[in-house]
């Protein structure tokens, strides 16, 4: 179960519901530790090490020999010491050992494989869910924040991983990009009840196979993650929304985003009209059909298979939450 930081257990868990597949952790963060040089010097020789390969796009290794893929942690002591200097600290585990990240490349050994996180991360259970989670999210902000982006000088990693200061001590820290993501539907329970996704103009498509998804954006500045909601689905589809209720969240580090989970309603008698620059296709479909499209057989999509999204990501649990009847 997660912590609060100082070693007390939250209870995150929506509503009673299940959390999406990347909002899960048993970590305590311990950010108090992050500004104690003393404490992680220690630390860092019994720690735990979760070793990220950044020219591969941030993939870690996994377990081959179970019967699901578990992240490989390594001994600090078997890594090079030249590592520990940028090594970013994770937080402390239930059992009271340390664990950072490292960013080298990989030395895949027997029974093991490299791993991305959109591959493997609904496959993983809690505890491995969350920490290649947070690694990669740091990873990707540290990779595009270089310079400071007010003076423009270079910068350095502080603060065991979780601040960057330049030479004259501006300091940066993390940042998150808040984007909503929402399934629409029309209300309707059993078979007949229909939902709204759409195939994103940018989304590569596989000959015969189309894939659909909840709508998405990003929430801009000023506005609320429900404005958002009813901005974009107007923008991209041309459908009013209402009943707007919030599902769960998790972190989509692709590079650094949080991805607020909503479901609300709409007409379907209501005429669909796609924004070509960001909608290329936009359609209702039943539950039956996501039914169907869930078990792995096929579903017509215009033409095309219907691919629904990845297991990894919060729209996959939207649908789930919807077709389950828990809307």
């Amino acid at each position: 179960m997660p912590s609060d930081g100082w070693g007390q257990p939250v209870d995150w868990v929506l509503q009673g519901e299940a959390a999406p597949p990347l909002a899960r952790s048993t970590l305590d963060r311990a950010a108090h530790r992050r500004t104690d040089p003393q404490w992680l010097a220690a630390a860092w020789s019994g720690a735990r090490v979760l070793v990220l390969d950044v020219e591969a796009g941030g993939r870690a290794l996994v377990r081959t020999d179970t019967p699901v893929p578990e992240l490989v942690l390594v001994a600090a002591d078997d890594l090079p010491s030249t590592l520990a200097a940028d090594a970013v600290f994770l937080g402390v585990e239930p059992d009271g050992v340390p664990v950072f990240c490292v960013h080298t490349a990989l030395t895949v050994r027997p029974d093991t494989r490299s791993a991305h996180l959109r591959g493997v991360g609904h496959l993983l259970n809690d505890r491995d869910a969350g920490l290649f989670t947070t690694a990669l999210a740091l990873t990707n902000w540290h990779l595009r924040h270089l310079y400071h982006p007010v003076t423009g000088a270079p910068t350095r990693t502080d603060e065991a991983g979780w601040s960057r200061v330049d030479g004259s001590g501006e300091r940066v820290w993390p940042r998150t990009d808040p984007a909503m993501i929402v399934l629409v539907h029309d209300g309707v329970d059993g078979l007949d009840g229909r939902c709204l996704l759409g195939n994103n103009a940018a989304w590569p498509s596989p000959k015969g196979q189309r894939r659909f998804s909840c709508l998405a954006g990003y929430v801009e500045p000023g506005e609320s993650a429900e404005a958002t909601v009813l901005r974009e689905v107007r923008e991209e589809v041309g459908v009013p929304v209402r009943e707007i209720t919030y599902a769960g969240s998790q972190a989509w580090p692709f590079p650094g985003s949080l991805m607020l989970g909503f479901l609300a309603t709409a007409d379907p008698e209501h005429p669909v009209r796609p924004d070509p620059a960001e909608i290329a296709q936009a359609r209702w479909f039943t539950r039956q059909e996501i039914g169907a499209a869930l078990a792995g057989r096929e579903v017509d999509a215009g033409g095309d298979r219907l691919l629904l999204p990845p297991p990894s990501s919060i729209a996959l649990f939207l649908i789930h939450r919807w077709f389950d009847g828990h809307c």
